[in-house]
């Protein structure tokens, strides 16, 4: 019950436009994984890699963003969240987006996720890491 109402906080702070929350929630060894066969799939750790590679300069490419969980669910270490996002690119177009992540949380921390997302939006509306 607290790695799901560690991921339910996160979220709800994420509705209100504090994306903090998650980086916050984070170990230093975090790890974010993409998988798939698309210009974003790859793997990033550890916590400053995340943030400083690809967090960051996806956020810059939005004047608001916000991600509500719809559905939290917990089996053991691991925490799954479908969710949507609200949000607008700095050109001005609509990212409204559905995820699927898969939480591993250890010690009341966030230690990987695995994204799952509309990837032909991704695609169509942002440009991918370096």
């Amino acid at each position: 019950m607290e790695n799901k109402k560690l991921l339910t906080d996160v979220f709800e702070q994420m509705s209100l436009g504090n994306t903090r929350a998650l980086s916050d929630a984070m170990a230093d060894d975090f790890r974010w994984v993409f998988p798939g066969d698309w210009s974003w799939s790859g793997t990033w750790e550890p916590k400053d890699v995340v943030l400083e590679q690809l967090l960051r300069p996806l956020m810059q490419q939005f004047t608001e963003y916000r991600s509500a969980a719809e559905t939290i669910v917990a089996a053991d270490d691991r925490v799954i969240v479908q969710a949507r996002a609200e949000a607008v690119t700095t050109r001005g177009e609509t990212y409204d987006q559905t995820y699927c992540f898969v939480f591993r949380v250890a010690d009341g921390k966030l230690r990987e996720v695995v994204e799952y997302c509309d990837t032909a939006l991704v695609e169509r509306v942002l440009t991918p890491p370096a």
